[in-house]
């Protein structure tokens, strides 16, 4: 018995150093985006960003007005990964703005994955929602934590006023997305048949099935005329 239980416990110490050895080299496999000190891995066409206390701002316009040319890409492509990041978005009206009468519905942004061509990032890669939502609001296929236009969240994850935490997956023509530990969305791109159509009837903007659209592309964070905070982005290639 004896003999049992200390080959049971040697074998056990193996399993978990074993465990633990994958789980540092998995954790060295991931590289740094954005780490707090620059934005060399990326590259913008905007002012409209900055570094502060090392966190990745983005300055409001106070328009709500999309540039592509503002986005902050990636500087390479990726196709199968995993993307981490914090981000932290206004959920709170935002006044003085051009539009809705001088006052906004909340903050606005987006993490955009596999993007093609980054003069039309909208019709050429995907969009993971960065936004706010109340626990009263309705969710929907615009909400956060969902693949905007696509699917809805499974669930509202998001944290008013703190930051929340993104790890996206991308492999092959599955998406799936995770939001402050919780799987929000999962979804296989090859479901997508029909222009401008989801796979349960209802309608969207894309002019291709989502199952010819590349697998591989750039990164993006929207600027969306509205402020945003971005910090701790890594990705790991798969």
């Amino acid at each position: 018995m004896k003999n049992y239980l200390h080959s049971a416990i040697v074998l056990l110490s193996a399993q978990l150093l074993l465990s633990g050895c994958v789980n540092r080299q998995s954790e060295e496999d991931f590289f740094t985006l954005f780490d707090g000190d620059d934005i060399s891995a990326w590259t913008t066409n905007s002012e409209n960003w900055l570094i502060k206390d090392r966190i990745l701002v983005l300055k409001s316009k106070g328009d709500y007005n999309m540039v592509n040319s503002h986005y902050l890409w990636t500087k390479e492509t990726f196709g199968d990964f995993i993307l981490e990041l914090d981000f932290k978005i206004d959920h709170e009206p935002l006044h003085g703005l051009e539009k809705f009468n001088g006052e906004g519905r909340g903050g606005n942004s987006g993490v955009f994955i596999r993007v093609e061509d980054k003069t039309d990032p909208v019709q050429t890669g995907i969009e993971i929602q960065v936004g706010p939502l109340k626990p009263e609001d309705k969710i929907g296929n615009g909400s956060v934590g969902g693949v905007f236009n696509l699917v809805p969240p499974a669930a509202n994850m998001f944290k008013p006023g703190e930051w929340n935490h993104y790890r996206i997956t991308c492999k092959g023509s599955m998406i799936n997305v995770v939001l402050n530990d919780e799987e929000t969305a999962n979804i296989d791109l090859n479901n997508w048949v029909s222009a401008r159509m989801n796979p349960d009837g209802s309608k969207n903007k894309f002019r291709r099935p989502l199952k010819d659209f590349a697998q591989e592309g750039y990164i993006g964070l929207q600027d969306h005329g509205t402020p945003a905070w971005f910090r701790n982005i890594r990705i790991k290639k798969l």
